[in-house]
């Protein structure tokens, strides 16, 4: 990589500052941490993307008396570092929820997620939520030459889902991003991608305004049975309340045992270009966001600023800015080759959860406790999704959550199962390089 001195110094300096997102966040007014004692009807722990829909999701059907607490800001964790794609479908392949569950289940439940891309346009029209979304779809470009890749993809998605993906040949691909590396892609148009921090503070915004309580830097240190109901004691206040959701993701809330071992946190990681301005141009001509046929797929979109947004890998290890800046430079190098010597003004990574069977963990002990984890790096409408499913069943007695009942809290056993996890990722990742190898 040809960043010279110059460059690096400014990529170390900016990276070292924090994210993209957070260094481009409109300032607002604050959340307060807790203090005191507080009642309400549900508390929620979690501020990301999970808490948060969920907390909007009770209040658009009538129940205000809820508090959110976030031990950071709202959107600290995965929710606001990650790539800003909105699209259906769960971490778990087409193929293997429909294995799972049989044709009409497999349907509705994917179709849960199709109704949660567009309740995202909705909220943000409805809200006015400045979060720079662009509604121009997503490409799924073919690393490989073999088109029955996408064919087989395109067929499943048509009769079994009644989805359609456009297929679009070589020709129309290099329209679009000028690159080699690609042969065809199938275009999903029910997609759109938007500034992930400015959108989930948006329905913070949103939630708050129909009577949330939204509660920052306000670490929850502990979880105890308080006569038929709960208290959360968090760092200079409590909240006591018949109903908790645990909505922590891969940063671990570390209150009860048995919902934080079910998942394992994975680290995924972005970076962004200084602005390019005209050179943009010689990469990308399509508002669309791209990602690849790969099992360890690169992601990546245009920013309204003329930057480019890279993103890729899972890993057991949170890395520095500088790790990631290196290895993620490497891979859009094999993509786009002339944009060698571009600066990278921003470089992050950040925590998913993970469970070992791929779908969303939501449920309940029955005694008023509820978990909202485990959405496997797949996040943005799948977690609208669950918002909805679960504020249904706490404000409306639905019985809707146990369709996701066998999706259980199994154990990870880390810390095998962080060496499990690398060694499945990099065992699917040789074989990509295989049929790289064998294609030529």
């Amino acid at each position: 990589m040809r960043t010279g001195a110059l460059g690096y110094a400014r990529a170390q300096m900016t990276t070292a500052a924090g994210t993209y997102y957070r260094a481009t966040l409109p300032e607002r007014e604050p959340f307060a941490p807790l203090h005191g004692v507080h009642e309400a009807e549900i508390a929620i722990v979690g501020g990301g993307y999970a808490g948060v829909n969920l907390a909007l999701g009770l209040a658009e059907r009538g129940r205000k008396d809820i508090v959110l607490v976030e031990g950071e800001t709202v959107g600290h964790g995965a929710s606001g570092r990650n790539g800003g794609f909105v699209f259906a479908g769960y971490s778990l392949g087409e193929q293997a929820l429909l294995d799972q569950l049989g044709a009409e289940r497999a349907r509705a439940l994917y179709a849960r997620t199709v109704d949660a891309v567009n309740l995202i346009r909705s909220r943000v029209v409805r809200y006015a939520i400045e979060c720079e979304a662009v509604d121009a779809g997503v490409i799924w470009a073919n690393w490989f030459r073999d088109p029955e890749i996408l064919r087989e993809r395109q067929r499943l998605l048509a009769e079994r889902y009644g989805v359609r993906w456009e297929w679009w040949p070589r020709e129309r691909v290099r329209e679009a991003i000028v690159s080699e590396r690609y042969s065809d892609a199938l275009f999903e148009r029910n997609a759109l991608h938007l500034h992930p921090l400015r959108y989930i503070n948006g329905l913070a915004r949103a939630a708050r305004e129909q009577g949330v309580a939204i509660h920052e830097h306000s670490r929850v240190r502990r979880l105890r049975r308080d006569g038929s109901g709960w208290c959360i004691h968090a760092d200079a206040g409590e909240v006591r309340a018949p109903i908790v959701v645990l909505a922590c993701g891969g940063y671990l809330a570390h209150l009860k045992r048995e919902i934080d071992r079910a998942i394992l946190p994975i680290a995924t990681y972005v970076m962004v270009t200084e602005p390019l301005g005209e050179r943009l141009q010689e990469c990308l001509r399509t508002q669309a966001a791209i990602y690849d046929t790969r099992f360890a797929f690169d992601y990546y979109r245009a920013l309204p600023d003329t930057r480019l947004l890279w993103g890729g890998r899972i890993s057991v290890r949170d890395r520095a800015p500088r790790a990631v800046q290196k290895l993620l430079m490497r891979d859009l190098l094999r993509v786009f080759p002339q944009l060698r010597g571009v600066h990278i003004d921003y470089a992050w990574s950040g925590l998913m959860s993970y469970a070992r069977h791929q779908m969303p963990q939501l449920g309940t002990r029955g005694d008023g406790l509820w978990w909202l984890q485990a959405f496997g790096g797949h996040g943005s409408a799948p977690t609208a999704a669950m918002g909805e499913v679960l504020a249904d069943a706490i404000a409306r007695d639905d019985e809707g959550w146990r369709e996701f009942e066998r999706w259980g809290l199994n154990r990870t056993w880390r810390p095998f199962g962080y060496l499990a996890a690398q060694a499945n990722y990099w065992w699917l990742q040789g074989k990509d390089r295989l049929k790289e190898i064998v294609e030529g």
